[in-house]
């Protein structure tokens, strides 16, 4: 499997796991709705991940929580391409969380690095969109019908092998295109579609979906069922346990965690990686 992911402007070295900082554009979305909506607000997000140590920032014009209603393509381009040409001033990798393929040429046109797509480029021109950038990244997605139906009729049985097959095939198709495996990531959408009990059997069988031979990027981060299974209503307050999932994710052979606390994940990544490098001295991490 790569090491490395190719994205626009940035080989993003993926020896070690990476951190994704959520940036929501949107006065909607499920935990953090509206904090970050004025362009001002998103950009200052963004400094923010930052300093906390996000690898990459992830922008998004348009909620995808269950239930949640499509966006104009005018309102979506006026929320998102602002913040996007601040952000590609910041040096560092710059995702664009959107399915439309005309938000997906506007933002590489400004010098994104990477398009996140909910729907794995299934949209009408999507694919073409990506395939005909000589080098913006790519996170296919998997997902169950759409948000706006998503959990009202989830997947049924066991949807792990449907998932990897479904990711397979939608890599397949977009290497067909000519995109080098190098530029693409693959997500199993945790809570699109999926019961409790099947977003957690993800994770626990997640290494059947390295199969596949590219990098897994996972989003636990305040999903609601880590809400059901702890009892936490907010979602704000999910932090702990958010955490917990992206750990037990990375140790199942994750390579980029989308997160909205980023400070928290990088300090558990920190113990992580000290606890490794005392195995592999042989030696106890001195205080």
């Amino acid at each position: 499997m790569t090491a490395v992911w190719r994205t626009a402007r940035f080989a993003i070295d993926l020896a070690q796991p990476r951190v994704m900082g959520i940036v929501n554009v949107t006065p909607d979305s499920f935990s953090d709705g509206g904090a970050h909506a004025s362009t001002a607000a998103a950009v200052r997000h963004c400094a923010q991940l930052l300093e906390e140590g996000a690898d990459i920032l992830d922008i998004g014009g348009e909620s995808t929580r269950p239930g949640s209603p499509a966006v104009p393509l005018d309102e979506e381009l006026d929320r998102v391409i602002p913040v996007v040409r601040e952000a590609v001033k910041l040096n560092v990798p710059v995702s664009v969380d959107t399915y439309k393929p005309e938000v997906m040429r506007a933002v590489l046109d400004l010098g994104a690095d990477i398009i996140n797509d909910i729907w794995a480029l299934r949209q009408p021109a999507a694919r073409q969109a990506v395939a005909a950038h000589p080098s913006c990244g790519i996170c296919l997605m998997h997902m169950h019908r759409d948000p706006q139906t998503m959990q009202t009729a989830p997947m049924e049985g066991d949807v792990v092998s449907v998932v990897r097959d479904f990711l397979a095939e939608q890599a397949c198709a977009l290497q067909a295109l000519g995109v080098a495996p190098e530029r693409i990531t693959l997500d199993p959408g945790i809570g699109f579609g999926k019961t409790v009990r099947q977003n957690f059997a993800l994770l626990a069988r997640q290494r059947d979906l390295l199969g596949v031979g590219l990098p897994l990027l996972i989003g636990w981060s305040r999903k609601s069922s880590i809400g059901a299974v702890t009892g936490i209503e907010a979602a704000s307050e999910r932090v702990v346990p958010s955490v917990a999932a992206a750990l037990l994710a990375v140790e199942r052979g994750a390579a980029i965690v989308r997160v909205h606390d980023v400070r928290e994940t990088v300090a558990a990544f920190a113990v992580r990686r000290a606890m490794i490098s005392s195995q592999e001295q042989g030696q106890e991490v001195q205080p």
